[in-house]
């Protein structure tokens, strides 16, 4: 039987960042259902960072996060954050109001008129331009990279990390959690569960109330472009009322209908008729020329009620602590989730430092949500990605 401090359930962003935080103060081992932390949510990311882009607490950890994700490059030597701007574009009633109440509530962002938006996107088409914004601190991320610094955190500092190891028990032990994973059965303190879209199994297993996490499908594809200008320079280009996003992606454009469609925990195949429907309102948009797709696949953006993230303990169960429905912001606002989470479970409180992100605890605690927003999932084959 192995022994340690802390169990962190999960190996992707979210697990593989919080436990290398914790690690400089407890002995951590994180336990993973797949062969590797990529194979779900982290590995199908869009790989930006979006200060203008989620609720104001994923906005607040966003902000945060920059300087964080800035000083991780520079301790590994690898560029982990390069500059994109991010041109938020309005074509219709609904996206003119939806970024006229954006401009208000984000006084950084730069307003732009359509002739300004095509000199700075010159594929855009300007005719179909109503009004548009620049986010200019808006930047891409090497989710691979910035993973494996994780990683070397967690190992330099002592910590293991078991993969094809799915919970199949947690019960009450007198140090308190014995977790069997796979092969493994590990004696422990404190739990985080950070399962992704199995947080809920997970935390029935351990008798713990559920969040309500609800999963949603995200489709994304890549397409070749005929545009013989400057691919690498040109912004991120996203609808105001998010209905499709497209960027640079080596060479070719990385593009989605920004869906969210609800689906079980697993491996969902991307929606075949929405990446067409992205596909025609691109072309109506811009001059790219995106008419056939290369790859397309899909990932899982996991909510809960209220759509932002879940932190720290119910009460009554103090030892297990959640990390979840970080929904479609869990790279960009990773850093600063993983700094605070670990604050919480190591010391019960915020650092001085996690305290100036300006989140308040009590709008990330799981007891703001009601067990009973918990949503069944239907059985299907393969879901069953953290625990089995």
């Amino acid at each position: 039987m192995l022994t340690s401090d802390v169990v962190v359930v999960g190996a992707g962003m979210a697990g593989a960042s919080v436990a290398a935080e914790l690690s400089d103060r407890l002995s951590v081992v994180v336990v993973e259902a797949a062969a590797s932390g990529e194979e779900h949510s982290t590995g199908r990311s869009a790989a930006a960072l979006l200060p203008s882009y989620g609720s104001p607490v994923v906005r607040a950890l966003t902000r945060a996060s920059r300087p964080l994700h800035e000083s991780r490059a520079a301790e590994f030597g690898v560029p982990l954050v390069q500059p994109r701007p991010l041109l938020w574009l309005a074509t219709d009633d609904q996206s003119e109001h939806t970024l006229a109440a954006m401009a208000r509530t984000l006084p950084d962002m730069e307003t732009l008129t359509a002739a300004q938006a095509h000199r700075i996107y010159p594929p855009l088409r300007p005719e179909r331009v109503r009004s548009a914004a620049l986010d200019s601190s808006a930047a891409d991320v090497d989710v691979a990279a910035l993973h494996q610094t994780y990683f070397k955190t967690l190992r330099q500092r002592g910590g293991t990390i078991r993969f094809n190891a799915p919970v199949r028990e947690i019960r009450r032990d007198a140090r308190g959690w014995q977790v069997t994973a796979g092969d493994h059965v590990i004696s422990c303190a404190k739990i985080v569960n950070a399962a992704g879209a199995w947080v809920d199994e997970v935390a029935e297993r351990a008798g713990v109330p559920p969040i309500g996490i609800q999963p949603r499908r995200r489709s994304a594809f890549v397409s070749p472009t005929p545009y013989a200008g400057d691919l690498s320079g040109l912004p991120l280009a996203m609808d105001a009322c998010e209905r499709w996003y497209v960027k640079p992606e080596a060479g070719l454009m990385l593009g989605s209908p920004a869906d969210a469609t609800d689906v079980p925990p697993g491996r969902p195949r991307p929606d075949e008729l929405e990446i067409a429907r992205a596909l025609e309102a691109i072309e109506e948009t811009t001059t790219l020329g995106l008419r056939s797709v290369q790859r397309a696949w899909a990932g899982l953006r996991n909510f809960v009620a209220d759509n932002d993230p879940v932190v720290g303990a119910r009460t009554g169960h103090e030892d297990f602590h959640f990390l979840g429905g970080q929904g479609g912001y869990g790279i960009q606002m990773a850093p600063a989730l993983a700094r605070l989470t670990a604050d919480i479970v190591a010391e019960g409180a915020l650092s001085q430092e996690s305290a100036q992100y300006g989140v308040a605890v009590a709008s990330l605690r799981p007891d703001r949500l009601s067990p009973s927003d918990a949503l069944p999932h239907p059985a299907t084959p393969g879901s069953l990605g953290h625990v089995s």
